[in-house]
C-alpha cells in the first residue's frame, strides 16, 4: 500500500517516490503527514465520580477499543493520497512530452499552444526589460492575453514610463503586483534602506519580489516567463520550454498545481533583439545605455562588452 509521496527535483521536474514502513506492508496509521487519524476517532468523554477521578465505569453506549474502526480510516486516507500523487505524476508527465514536442517550435507556435490551453488562468510575467518580447508574441497570437508586472517600488524611473509606453501600445493593462508594505515597514526599519548591499539581497527580494510572486501566481494555473538557457548557464541552461512548476503552487494549491510555459528558452538573445528591432517593439530606453538585465534600481547597473548580462546584477 502507497504511502504519502515524497518529492525531489531533477532537470527540473518533479519525481515522486513512495516509501514504506520497514517492518510491514501495511502503512503506520497513527499520523500520515500533518493529519492525526487518531483524532478522527469518535471517543466519548468519561464520567467524574464525587471525588473527583475519573470512573472506571464505561458509559452504556461505549463502543469497544478495536483497531477496526482506524484501519479502515488509514486505508481511505492513504488510498486518497496515492490518488492525488498519481494525479500529479500523469500530469507531470503529460507535459513533459508536451515539452519534447514542441522542443523545435518558434516561440509564436509555444505562445499560441500557451494561451489555447489556459485562456484566462494564465498570464505573462513581464519584467520590464527585454521580455516585452512576450507580448508582442501575444498579440500575434491574436487569442486575448494577461500581463503582469511585480513593482517593488525600487524600479528605475524608466522601467516605469516604459510600463506606461507598453500599455498604450497594446491597448492592455498590466496587473501590478506589490509587496506587503507592513513587511516593508519592518524591513527599512530595521535594517534601512540598502541593508542589501551588507548582507546580500535575499531577505529584500523575498519581500518585494518573492511573496508578491507567489501570491500572483495562486490566482493562476500557468504562467509565461522571459526564461532562457543562455542568460545563466550554471541555473537556467535546462530550462524546457514547458513544464510543471517544481517551485511556486497555482490556484488549485499543492505540488503539479501550476504549468510554468518558456516560450523563449531555446532563443538566444541577440535573435530576441532582432525580432523586437524588425516588429519595431517598444523596449525600455535603459538598454541604450548599457542596461541587459534590468531589475530593481539599486541591483541593476550597465555591462561592459564582454560581460555577461547577468553581470550587471547583485554584483556587489
Amino acid at each position: 500500500m502507497a504511502m504519502p509521496a515524497t518529492v525531489s527535483s531533477s532537470s527540473g521536474i518533479t519525481s515522486f517516490a513512495f516509501s514504506r514502513s520497514a517492518n510491514s506492508s501495511e502503512p503506520k496509521v497513527s499520523q500520515i503527514g500533518s493529519l492525526r487519524l487518531l483524532d478522527r476517532v469518535h471517543v466519548t468523554p468519561m464520567s467524574l465520580n464525587q471525588s473527583g477521578k475519573r470512573s472506571s465505569v464505561k458509559p452504556l453506549n461505549a463502543e469497544p477499543k478495536t483497531k477496526d474502526s482506524v484501519i479502515p480510516l488509514a486505508a481511505t486516507v492513504v488510498a486518497e493520497i496515492a490518488e492525488e500523487v498519481e494525479e500529479v505524476v500523469e500530469k507531470i508527465e503529460d507535459f513533459e512530452q508536451l515539452a519534447k514536442n514542441l522542443e523545435n517550435a518558434s516561440p509564436l507556435e509555444i505562445m499560441d499552444n500557451a494561451l489555447e490551453k489556459f485562456g484566462n488562468d494564465i498570464a505573462i510575467a513581464f519584467s520590464g526589460a527585454e521580455d516585452v518580447a512576450l507580448i508582442e508574441y501575444a498579440h500575434l497570437t491574436g487569442r486575448p492575453y494577461r500581463v503582469f508586472s511585480l513593482d517593488t517600488g525600487r524600479l528605475n524611473p524608466e522601467t516605469y514610463r516604459f510600463f506606461d509606453a507598453v500599455e498604450k501600445h497594446y491597448g492592455i493593462r498590466i496587473e501590478y503586483m506589490f509587496p506587503d508594505s507592513v513587511e516593508v515597514q519592518g524591513l527599512v526599519r530595521s535594517k534601512g534602506l540598502f541593508s542589501f548591499y551588507e548582507d546580500g539581497h535575499q531577505e529584500c527580494c523575498r519581500v518585494r519580489k518573492v511573496r508578491p510572486l507567489r501570491r500572483a501566481l495562486k490566482g493562476l494555473r500557468a504562467w509565461i516567463t522571459g526564461q532562457r538557457k543562455d542568460q545563466s548557464p550554471g541555473t537556467r541552461s535546462e530550462i524546457p520550454v514547458v513544464e510543471v512548476d517544481p517551485v511556486f503552487e497555482g490556484l488549485d494549491g499543492g505540488e503539479g498545481s501550476l504549468v510554468k510555459w518558456n516560450p523563449v528558452a531555446n532563443v538566444e538573445g541577440n535573435d530576441v533583439w532582432s525580432f523586437l528591432r524588425t516588429m519595431d517593439v517598444p523596449v525600455n530606453t535603459l538598454h541604450a545605455a548599457g542596461y541587459v538585465s534590468i531589475g530593481c534600481e539599486p541591483c541593476t547597473r550597465a555591462v561592459l562588452p564582454g560581460q555577461h548580462e547577468r553581470e550587471g546584477r547583485w554584483w556587489w
